[in-house]
């Protein structure tokens, strides 16, 4: 058989430490030279300066990310069986870590996984994915076709949509791939517990999976406890509380929707919304107006810096919520306090938590570093990937 050739890339002097230490992306400004005619999305070779092969990856002229990693294999055919041994890699991964109480989890986790800008998240029979890649879009039919053959699911939906499929030279795509809306909403469980997922309007793919081994630990920590849960969503850590015994949560969403979901869930799992409201209001102008205390407070908000250029802005926002929510705890309470936004890196948000800390004049004890689930890998070299962040602090 032939040896199968792609076009190359040829990267400036030193500009391939990077790869050859594990992080996944090249620059444009690393590229010496381009060798062949590449289009947006397509594989090629990417050599060292001596040209040398170092690694195969997704190739796209126009974007700063100019080369996504896929195999430092050099003569692999990237091809539907290449796709088929990914995923039968994620899959017996998440065989480990799932237990079978819960049949919701995230399955495909981009570059964490090996397939850059990927997303697969699993809701029970309903498979959503998520494309913000050009490569990974030239390759979108391979991956369907091993999910749905695997899978034999009721529906496979399209969820792809937001700025980086933007800056790839991508349109926005919702669309069932296999199924229809019949399917949608679908009932899932975590842990035992059980929810109603809207994977076509609801945030992210419909469900914040990269929560659950947070809820878990944050629900064992409410026992007996008045709980606050702010930016509530569709009230997951607010189930998880209630099902931990707290004497009462209040669950806190801007979105009127989102607090419909959240009663329903609540009451699917046995907790009537009349010993647990859920209050459809602005967290911020809320917590400055309150004057109950709490023994528990959650602060889950959506990712306040989409860009670069928010991170200053966002860091007000982040420090001016958890000032507000430490002035609610009382002495020896618990807060979980968390940050989303990639551009807010782990060090900075520790420090905005410090110093609003050190404004409300409490001290802080970190009782444990939170993050995503292991259903959301990451590559040891590819920090970026580690986008969720949270501090679970003892106040005094």
């Amino acid at each position: 058989m032939a040896k199968f050739t792609y076009p190359a890339i040829r990267l400036k002097k030193g500009r391939d430490a990077a790869l050859l230490h594990g992080h996944p992306w090249v620059f444009s400004g690393a590229i010496d030279a381009v060798e062949g005619k590449p289009a947006a999305g397509d594989v090629v070779l990417a050599k060292n300066a001596a040209g040398k092969p170092v690694a195969l990856g997704f190739f796209n002229p126009h974007t700063d990310i100019a080369f996504r990693f896929l195999t430092s294999h050099t003569e692999t055919v990237i091809s539907s069986d290449f796709w088929r041994r990914r995923l039968e890699t994620a899959c017996a991964l998440r065989r480990k870590i799932i237990n079978d109480r819960t049949n919701a989890y995230r399955l495909i986790n981009a570059e964490g996984d090996g397939f850059p800008g990927l997303i697969v998240d699993v809701y029970n029979s309903i498979l959503v994915l998520s494309v913000t890649t050009a490569g990974m879009e030239k390759q979108k039919k391979h991956i369907v076709d091993e999910l749905a053959g695997r899978f034999q699911p009721q529906a496979i939906y399209e969820q792809s949509r937001g700025r980086s499929r933007s800056v790839e030279g991508l349109e926005n795509h919702d669309s069932f791939l296999l199924g229809d809306a019949a399917a949608n909403p679908v009932a899932v469980k975590e842990n035992g517990l059980e929810f109603f997922v809207d994977f076509i309007g609801g945030q992210k793919t419909g469900f914040f999976l990269d929560q659950r081994l947070n809820r878990e630990k944050i629900g064992t920590l409410s026992r007996d406890a008045h709980v606050l849960n702010c930016f509530a969503y569709t009230g997951a850590f607010s189930v998880y509380c209630a099902n931990g015994k707290a004497k009462r949560v209040v669950s806190l969403d801007i979105s009127k929707t989102a607090c419909t979901a959240a009663r329903d869930n609540l009451e699917r799992n046995g907790y009537p919304a009349e010993a647990h409201p859920v209050v459809e209001t602005d967290v911020f102008t809320y917590l400055r107006n309150s004057q109950e205390n709490f023994d528990l407070i959650i602060l889950d908000p959506p990712a306040f810096a989409k860009s670069k250029r928010d991170v200053a802005k966002a860091s007000r926002g982040y420090k001016e919520i958890n000032l507000q929510a430490f002035k609610r705890l009382v002495p020896g309470g618990i807060l979980a306090t968390f940050s989303c936004s990639n551009f807010i890196e782990e060090d900075l948000f520790w420090k905005i938590v410090l110093g609003a800390a050190q404004d409300a004049g409490v001290d802080l004890r970190v009782l444990a570093r939170l993050e995503a689930g292991p259903d959301h890998p990451v590559a040891l070299g590819h920090p970026e990937g580690r986008y969720l962040k949270g501090l679970l602090l003892a106040v005094s």
